[in-house]
């Protein structure tokens, strides 16, 4: 029998389906690519070179030749994640706070986990999440990243110090909130806007 603490830890890992999963992480990297600039410019929000041929791909793919194409959209995911921490600073209690790239710690763990998972089958990225060649594989073109981040709905937020911060209480569903977050990146501008929504206590 679980000891109340116990019973509460089984509670919170209880498993995520992998279709979720793979859909938030192909949000994630979607977003990351589409935030980076250098060599190849799009939205420049951070500022990294990782997933262009002449920048981190070339550098990858000496480094970790099986595993290069996932090793781009990783690390373009950790410099969004580093820009979201930057932005979510700038709230008065940025703990609250749920984002693209930071939708709780065991939400987060989950998709730690399940990017191990992929990387290990063997497959390529676009192989592996084929919604996310949908919006990279034919490379930048700002209108069809819109679009893409426009397919999502609308959403109602209003404008704070930290970002764009999404009316009421996030949605239970997973798939709804980070539907309602991409969403909120629309319109895009020059600054990454930090979509999100504020937990209550």
């Amino acid at each position: 029998m679980l000891e109340t603490g116990q019973a509460s830890v089984a509670a919170k890992r209880a498993p995520i389906p992998r279709s979720e999963l793979d859909g938030i992480l192909v949000a994630q990297f979607a977003i990351a690519w589409a935030g980076e600039s250098g060599e190849e410019p799009r939205l420049g929000w951070w500022r990294s070179d990782l997933t262009s041929e002449f920048g981190g791909e070339d550098l990858f793919q000496r480094l970790l030749p099986r595993t290069w194409r996932w090793a781009t959209f990783q690390g373009a995911r950790e410099a969004a994640r580093r820009k979201d921490t930057e932005a979510r600073a700038k709230d008065h209690d940025p703990d609250r706070i749920l984002s693209l790239f930071r939708l709780g710690f065991d939400i987060d763990e989950h998709l730690d986990e399940r990017l191990q998972e992929l990387k290990a089958s063997g497959k390529e990225p676009l192989d592996a999440l084929p919604a996310l060649g949908e919006v990279v594989s034919d490379g930048w073109h700002a209108e069809k990243f819109a679009k893409w981040v426009r397919a999502r709905g609308q959403a109602d937020a209003v404008t704070t110090p930290a970002g764009r911060r999404l009316k009421g209480e996030p949605p239970e569903s997973l798939v709804l909130l980070v539907q309602k977050l991409v969403a909120t990146l629309a319109p895009l501008g020059d600054e990454y806007p930090l979509p999100h929504y504020r937990r209550g206590r």
